[in-house]
């Protein structure tokens, strides 16, 4: 059951009869021929055809990458022109913003508040580091006597970027605009799943101005094209998002050729909700902290820890609210909740429900796969409270991805804290408390690169996002973030009236 706008989008989608790669500045189909289905994960049908890079084609865009850091002029060109180029990639997204977020919605089964807000993100990424290059620079450090001593920034070279299905243009977005700016080349393999986004944004960075070879796309297959691309000897770096499994992989393959790895990866991150918290605030912040994007977030919020004074009042409304979300339509602007990404991500998010029942935790709500009307053949989940938890349970321990988040109580300050840190993963966290002085307090001792107090919100351009422990270590979406794709080259200097004659010679 489609309705007129659903219409218009998929013929949008359909405008094209393949996505293809992007590789030195031109459109290139495979080298095998071979092109693969894109579903729309709402409705489970084809939404279009795409190119599947092969190792060939890799090599090729590695090779392209490769000749036009070492050749070419984009990281020799002057600050002020790569700024105005980020600003026209930024600003041929903002016209083109409806067709990117249709795109996007197609892709991923999100909602459409969720996918504006994301695209937007984007296009702010681009504006952000367009300015943030500008403060990029060296120092002059103090030397003894006739001696000086600059230091430079210089770009790190070829960059394979590993982009995940959860946020698939915002993510991109995140790795090629510090990349470029600060005059990197990259490759970018965007996850096979979501690829149509990241390859439209590829040929956007074309028509800005962006020379050759400097951005090149290869949709294809993570175990295939990523391994290739993290072994290849004329990679530099490496950076990844996604699981902690395979991010642990990455960065064992790379060690062989001592690549630059930044990695950010899964999360488990708790919610702590104190007696004294705005109840009703820390409610829809809850609610948006765990079924945003169908809880199919890094940072997604999904241990709950609330206080035992206001347990009672606090899952009343919590659970109330959460039975009124609705799932449906990724276009229709009443739509909260989203479909999730594939069949077997559902099997998975199903699988940690079932085994947490079976071990004695309780659904409050949800617990199941959702049958939405008009939407029968696509993934979706109904969003799920568990509580009865602990943390021996596979459900408290490891990341579901979904939209499934497992509450717990807790007594005092001291067992919020020890209960929010145990935990292999230090992504995200939250802190709902109107003490400024407790706020404090508990952001210093929670393991997690990134604390929310009062706020549902976990990243802005401009602010450091990334994890401690198991959740990966490098920061994306700041300035920091330009310190990851630079070298930093100390020239010391003699300028004494005499020769220098250590030896004595």
């Amino acid at each position: 059951m489609s309705t007129v706008k659903e219409q218009k989008f998929e013929t949008l989608a359909m405008k094209r009869e393949l996505y293809q790669l992007i590789i030195n500045g031109e459109r290139a189909d495979s080298d095998s021929g071979e092109t693969y289905a894109t579903i729309n994960p709402a409705t489970g049908e084809e939404i279009a055809r795409v190119a599947k890079a092969s190792i060939e084609d890799a090599e090729r865009a590695v090779q392209a990458a490769r000749d036009a850091f070492d050749n070419g002029k984009w990281r020799r060109s002057p600050v002020n022109k790569r700024s105005r180029t980020l600003n026209k990639i930024a600003s041929i997204m903002r016209s083109r913003f409806n067709e990117l977020v249709e795109l996007e919605i197609l892709d991923t089964g999100k909602s459409l508040s969720a996918a504006q807000g994301q695209v937007m993100q984007a296009i702010e990424d681009f504006e952000f580091y367009a300015g943030a290059i500008v403060s990029l620079r060296g120092a002059v450090n103090s030397m003894p006597g006739a001696f000086q001593n600059i230091t430079e920034k210089e770009p790190v070279g070829v960059c394979a970027q590993i982009i995940p299905w959860n946020y698939p243009l915002m993510m991109a977005a995140w790795k090629i605009a510090p990349a470029i700016a600060v005059g990197c080349s990259v490759v970018v393999k965007p996850a096979s799943l979501t690829p149509l986004t990241a390859i439209v944004l590829g040929e956007i960075c074309i028509e800005a101005g962006v020379p050759a070879g400097v951005v090149n796309i290869l949709p294809g297959a993570g175990s295939e094209i990523g391994n290739y691309l993290v072994e290849h000897p004329k990679v530099d770096k490496v950076a990844f998002t996604g699981s902690t499994p395979i991010g642990k992989d990455i960065m064992a393959i790379a060690s062989k050729t001592l690549k630059r790895v930044t990695l950010e990866l899964g999360g488990k991150s708790p919610n702590i909700v104190f007696d004294d918290a705005d109840i009703d605030a820390a409610v829809d912040g809850s609610l948006f902290g765990i079924f945003y994007n169908s809880g199919q977030s890094c940072e997604a919020r999904s241990r709950l820890y609330v206080h035992e004074n206001i347990y009672d009042e606090f899952m009343e409304k919590f659970t109330a609210k959460t039975k009124k979300l609705k799932l449906g339509n990724p276009f229709d602007t009443g739509t909260h909740v989203g479909a999730i990404i594939s069949r077997s991500q559902l099997e998975v998010i199903d699988g940690y429900v079932k085994s947490a029942i079976e071990d004695g935790a309780v659904a409050e709500t949800g617990g199941r796969e959702a049958k939405v009307e008009g939407y029968e053949q696509g993934y979706w989940y109904e969003p799920t409270i568990l509580t009865n938890v602990n943390h021996g349970m596979k459900a408290v321990r490891e990341e579901i991805f979904g939209p499934v988040v497992v509450v717990m109580k807790f007594s005092d300050e001291k067992e919020a804290i020890k209960l929010a840190n145990d935990s292999d993963y230090g992504l995200g966290s939250a802190i709902w408390t109107k003490d400024y002085g407790r706020a404090t307090r508990v952001s210093k001792q929670i393991q997690a690169g990134i604390v929310m107090v009062n706020c549902p919100f976990s990243a802005f351009p401009g602010t450091p996002f990334g994890g401690y422990k198991q959740s990966g270590f490098g920061r994306e979406l700041s300035i920091e973030t330009l310190d990851l794709y630079t070298e930093t080259k100390s020239i010391i200097s003699y300028y004494g009236p005499k020769p220098l004659n250590p030896l004595g010679v």
